[in-house]
């Protein structure tokens, strides 16, 4: 197993995390419910701590495929800049989660925080994982046209 497949495998851990993290979040706040606060809290914080691995195997997945044929650098590129943006957006929202465990006096603000950077998280990791899946599958770029609606 390389790095790209390695990369694969792990890439959708962070995405549906912070995706579960989040809803979790939310209801729980909604109905002041802090058992489910601590599961979205705690969730948040594995779907952080799972965003390494697949931060540190980008590099060896680029490696991979560089050379190959039909593979754009202008896509890799930017699924790079993307990811490492949401990487750092998903850490400090894993840092605040933390945060909002550890210091229960602050509850609500620190949730709230946490929400907000969920939000953040979320989305720009969800850019970042289409952009990814871009590079190897045309059918997934604006403006794709399958052969059997090709009309020159």
């Amino acid at each position: 197993m390389n790095e790209a497949h390695l990369h694969l495998l792990l890439n959708h851990l962070p995405i549906l995390g912070s995706l579960f993290g989040l809803i979790a979040l939310a209801v729980g706040i909604f109905r002041a419910d802090t058992g489910v606060v601590r599961t979205g809290l705690v969730t948040l914080l594995a779907a952080a701590v799972l965003c390494l691995p697949v931060q540190l195997t980008g590099e060896g997945a680029e490696e991979v495929l560089h050379g190959l044929p039909d593979v754009s650098k202008t896509l890799i590129n930017a699924h790079e800049e993307a990811a490492e943006l949401a990487f750092w957006v998903l850490e400090l929202t894993g840092a605040l989660a933390m945060l909002a465990l550890l210091l229960p006096q602050r509850a609500q603000l620190m949730n709230r925080l946490t929400l907000a950077g969920a939000v953040s998280s979320f989305a720009l990791l969800a850019w970042a994982g289409s952009l990814g899946g871009q590079i190897r599958h045309p059918e997934a770029r604006a403006g794709f046209v399958s052969s059997a609606e090709y009309k020159p």
